[in-house]
């Protein structure tokens, strides 16, 4: 089993792999949004996404899947009538991502 140490450095190399590969920011204001406020729906991200980007309701939808399963720091929560989901950002993990965010 591996140790906390452990799981903190494979998530800092993954999401470090993950934001090397953003080109045009959009990555890391998605990021930025989870540490200002750290829970939001699709649509809620959306809304403050498409401002800044010319994005789509469905990149934004997997640029939060790939986070949430391949990374592995947001937690899923549904809501009561079930239509959106709510992500939160892990507790344990807001200083790493804060940490690359800001690098």
């Amino acid at each position: 089993m591996r140790s906390p140490v452990d799981i903190k450095k494979q998530i800092y190399r993954r999401l470090h792999e993950y934001l090397s590969r953003d080109r045009t920011g959009i990555r890391r204001a998605l990021l930025n949004l989870f540490i200002r406020i750290k829970s939001w729906t699709i649509p809620q991200l959306f809304e403050q996404l498409r401002f800044h980007f010319s994005i789509s309701y469905h990149s934004v939808a997997s640029m939060v899947g790939i986070i949430a399963s391949r990374i592995g720091i947001l937690r899923v929560k549904r809501t009561a009538d079930g239509a959106n989901a709510l992500y939160e950002l892990k507790d344990q993990y807001v200083d790493i991502v804060t940490d690359l965010v800001t690098a």
